[in-house]
Order: C-alpha cells, then structure tokens, then sequence
C-alpha cells in the first residue's frame, strides 16, 4: 500500500489550523489524491480517502460549505416524496435509492451526535381516505427502513394533533400521521468533516480556485492550477488522481479537464424561508404533502426558528442565489392553507438558497430524465473522477463509492471503507446534557451552553480557553443571539474562517438566524477578524461596509424594512 509512504508526523495536526501555514505545506508537496470541492461530498471524500491511507488534500473554491451544502432543508432523510414516486412509477432504482439513504441516516446521526438528531414529523389529513393512504405509505417507510427505523409512524387522533400543533387549521381535520426522520446543522457537519479529515493528517484549504490542469506526457491530469481567491496569487498542486467533488459546479470542472465533454448537470434552486418561532404550528415538524406544483413542503422547527422550504426550479451554476419575493410567496400559498394564522413574507428574518447539482441520466443518448442518486464518473481521457448527483444524507455513500474509484485508479486494492461508525470532530465523549456541565464549569447562560455545544460539541472547551487569553472575547457577539465573540476567533484560527460571512453564516450560525442582527454584529466580527488577519483600520471598516451591503440588499429583494 501506498500509504507507507506517508510522513503523519508533519501532516498531524489537532485541527483545521491557520490559513497561511495549511497553503505554504500543499504548495511544496505533492499528494495520492487533489479533491476538488469543500462542501459535503468533497470533504466525505477527503475524509475517506485519508482514512484509507491516501495522502489527500482538498480544495475549495469559496469557503467550506458555502455553497449548496450550508443551504438544505436541514433534513437527514431517506425521502418520503422519492419513495411515493417509485412506488408510483415502479422505478426500482429510486428505491433503491430511498433504502440505502435510509440506511445512511443512521450513521449520519450516529456520527455526529451533536449536530444531528432524530425528530418526528407529521403529516395532517383531512379526510379519512388521505389518513389511509398516508398511512400505507409511511407503514412501507417504516418497512424499507427495517432495522435502521429511528421510531414507528402512528395515527395521531384530531384533539392530540392540535395538542401538538395549536396553530394547524382545525377545519375538517382528521388527525395526523407522524414520522420519525432526522434533522441537522448542515453547515457545522460540513466544518466538522474536514476538521475530522485534517485531524487524521489530510490538508484543506478554502478560497482556492482551481483554474485549469497540467497533464503528463500521456495526457493525464498531474496538477492542478490554483488561484488563491484572497491574495490573488497562483500556485499549483501536484496529485496522482484528482477528484471532481464541485456538486453543482461540476461540469466546469469536467470541462476544465476535458473542453470537448459534454454536460451531465441540470441545476435545480431550492429556496427556504425562515421565520420566528412563535409562527411555528407546533414543536414538531410539518409536512405539507400536497402543493401546487406536486412537491412537499416542510415547516420545521430549527435552532430557534421555523424554517420553511424548499421550491425546486430549474437554474443555471450562474443563477444568483437570492431569496426572490415570487419564490417565498409560492412557498407562503402552499403553508398558509395549513395553518390557522397565516404567515406573511413581512414576518420573514432570513432566508437562504442553493442550487441541487441534479444529473442528467446517461440512457440511450440525450436525456432529458433527472436522478436524484448518484453517479461515479470516470474521464479516460484526463483520468478526472467526477462525483455527481447526490444529496446530503448519502454524503458519505458518495465518498466511499468515489474512495474506491481512486484506489482502483492508483492500482491499488480496494480497502475496507472506515465512515460508516467514524466519529467526527466534537462527538468524542458528547452527551445530550453536555451543555449542562458547560453551563456549569463556566458560569455560561443555558442558551449560550446548548449554543455552544450544539455547535461545537465537545470542542466547545477548546473555544472557552480563548477566554483565558481575553475575557471580552466571552460576551456576547450581538444581543439577541447566544454566540459569543470567541466563536469568531476560534474560528479564524482553527476553522479558516477568513471573511466576516465565513464567521456569521457558517461558523456561528448567526446569518441564518437573522440578517438583522447579523448587519448589527458585523463590526464586531470584522475587529475580531482583523486582530487575527492583520487587517488595517480601513479594510476592517470596508469589509464590514460590504457585508453589510449584501445582507441589506437581501432584505431588499423582498421588500423588507432594513431597520
């Protein structure tokens, strides 16, 4: 096995480090494996291939997870709506699908017990002919589940429905069926892949764009050429197979490698809506299982907020990924029915959207079908493995698939895949009342200590000793949010957060919760970042300037008042 070879002693580390430190190594080395892509394929890819013995380094674009990966539905699901369509269209390979997403979610929970949880969703009926055959259906979720179940569905009556779900609209109602599915912080079980991947010796770097290839003598790729988004330099890194891991970008990169090829991706926008709590029908989920256009819609409770999503329109890689005034009041007419106090897009205070890297199945020619799996792909030309399709809760099915691809690549043999029950950063010694004993030890309010550990896990102590260093660096980053200003420094020293949206929207999370507080909390994050980037007086006040500016204009696009 190659991975004799490797020199662990300069490759350890205990997590992400610095920025600076993590390019000069990769500039000067050479590696097994260049995956291209930091999102949740690219970094469950760099994780397995590392684990296997394989010296790996990953590559992102913009930041870690800032793409489609931070901008799901949030859900750890095999996919009620994918299993009603093989079951209606007979589709054996959507089935497929749904089983062994069903069987992911399992070790997606188990992996990262901090990040992620089972939940119960509910489905109302209002007649008895829907209560059946929501019924049927989700009895044969249960059943395709089989020993990976998280809890059975059950028939909830009308009066323990509205117990549950106060502001559901009680006209006509039946009752409900409920559901066991998983919820998680996308974002966060991103950063804790590729903390988890540097920790076993991999190393990753962001806002590093790679731009093109250089081949060998036989045409194969041997380098990748890159451009540090940041310093506006250009480096290069040498690999023996390079791994296409840019989920809806991926069709630049196969065409970067290959000009002549032809394109597989067919983007799809999801858009989700976020709202206060006290908008919330219930405490659980709910499940709008019929819309205008055939989709399900999800209200979901979600750290504190309810989030609502998601549409599915075709776009383009280009499309701007902006929450349109005509995409929340689609996804407000199919909830409002459902609900006895209707929300209103004035009540929103953030949203997001993404872009699903959809893949045009290869059957016969051109195509014009759509698979929600995923597909291995292997250039003969270049020698590039592209990892296409897919959703979340397969991430690591997708790694394992694509790991295996590389080994076969480097003439080696395929190894035991080692994801399936690794536990990734912050789950070691993580217990559900963890935050307890942080509220405790560090004299910390309840909401900062679940903040924390629900964000960090059993890191959490590596964030509060920043506090030993400066106390400030312990209150809060704006009021209104539990995050504390020792989440921004931890982050810019062992997350590479870099920009002040790298802190909010990824690290600490306080951009999705609210783009208000977040335009408030920008200066401070900015002064934060610049005591550890070096930065002048005037580029902390333009970068907080331009933060500010893209968040108003958010608010804009959906006529909402700024203040």
């Amino acid at each position: 096995m190659f991975s004799r070879d490797i020199r662990f002693d300069e490759f350890q580390c205990d997590s992400m480090k610095r920025r600076p430190e993590a390019r000069q190594f990769i500039e000067r080395e050479s590696f097994d494996v260049c995956v291209i892509g930091g999102g949740a394929t690219g970094a469950g890819c760099a994780l397995d291939a590392q684990l296997r013995g394989l010296r790996t380094v990953l590559l992102e674009a913009g930041d870690f997870a800032s793409g489609a990966s931070s901008a799901s539905t949030k859900l750890v699901h095999g996919g009620v709506r994918y299993l009603e369509q093989a079951v209606r269209s007979l589709n054996l390979e959507e089935y497929r699908m749904v089983r062994r997403a069903l069987e992911e979610r399992v070790y997606m929970l188990a992996n990262a017990p901090h990040l992620a949880r089972a939940s119960e969703f509910l489905v109302p009926v209002y007649s008895w002919t829907q209560a059946a055959y929501y019924r049927a259906g989700l009895q044969f979720y249960d059943w395709l589940a089989g020993k990976h179940n998280l809890f059975p569905s059950r028939f909830l009556s009308r009066e323990e429905t509205l117990r549950r779900m106060p502001n559901l609209r009680a006209e006509s109602l039946r009752g409900a069926i409920t559901y066991s599915d998983g919820q998680f912080d996308d974002a966060r079980y991103n950063l804790a892949l590729v903390e988890s991947f540097t920790k076993c010796g991999g190393k990753a770097l962001n806002h590093a764009r790679v731009t093109g290839f250089l081949r060998d003598s036989g045409g194969r790729l041997s380098a990748a050429l890159v451009s540090d988004e940041l310093r506006g330099e250009r480096f290069k890194v040498s690999a023996r197979v390079f791994v296409n891991a840019t989920g809806p970008a991926s069709d630049s990169v196969r065409q970067l490698a290959s000009p002549r090829i032809g394109k597989r991706l067919r983007p799809s926008k999801g858009v989700h809506l976020l709202f206060p709590l006290d908008f919330s029908p219930g405490k659980d989920a709910l499940v709008v299982p019929k819309t205008e256009d055939g989709r399900v819609i999800f209200a979901v409770p979600w750290q504190g907020r309810l989030l609502v999503g998601t549409t599915d329109d075709e776009a383009a890689p280009e499309t701007g990924m902006v929450v349109l005034r005509s995409e929340a009041e689609y996804l407000l007419r199919q909830l409002n029915p459902y609900l006895a106090r209707p929300l209103h897009a004035e009540n929103l205070v953030s949203g997001l959207s993404g872009l699903r890297p959809l893949v045009a199945a290869r059957k016969d020619g051109e195509t014009k079908e759509l698979i929600r799996d995923h597909e291995v792909e292997i250039d003969a030309q270049s020698g590039l493995i592209s990892i296409l399709g897919g959703k979340w809760t397969t991430h690591r099915l997708m790694a394992e698939d694509t790991t295996n691809a590389v080994q076969k690549a480097l003439g080696e043999e395929v190894t035991r895949c080692p994801t399936r029950q690794h536990r990734l950063a912050g789950a070691e010694g993580f217990t559900e009342d963890y935050w307890k004993s942080l509220a405790a030890e560090h004299a910390l309010a309840p909401e900062t200590a679940k903040h924390l550990a629900e964000k960090f896990g059993t890191r959490t102590d590596a964030v509060l000793s920043l506090c030993k260093e400066n106390p400030e660096w312990k209150l809060p980053l704006v009021e209104g949010y539990p995050a504390i200003r020792a989440e921004v420094i931890y982050g810019a020293r062992e997350e590479m957060a870099m920009t002040i949206e790298d802190a909010l929207a990824r690290r600490t999370g306080l951009q999705l919760y609210d783009w208000r507080l977040a335009i408030h909390a920008a200066p401070k994050a900015a002064s934060l970042l610049a005591q550890e980037w070096g930065w002048a007086s005037e580029e902390t006040s333009a970068a907080a300037r331009e933060y500010t500016a893209k968040i108003s204009g958010y608010l804009r696009e959906l006529g909402l008042n700024e203040a």
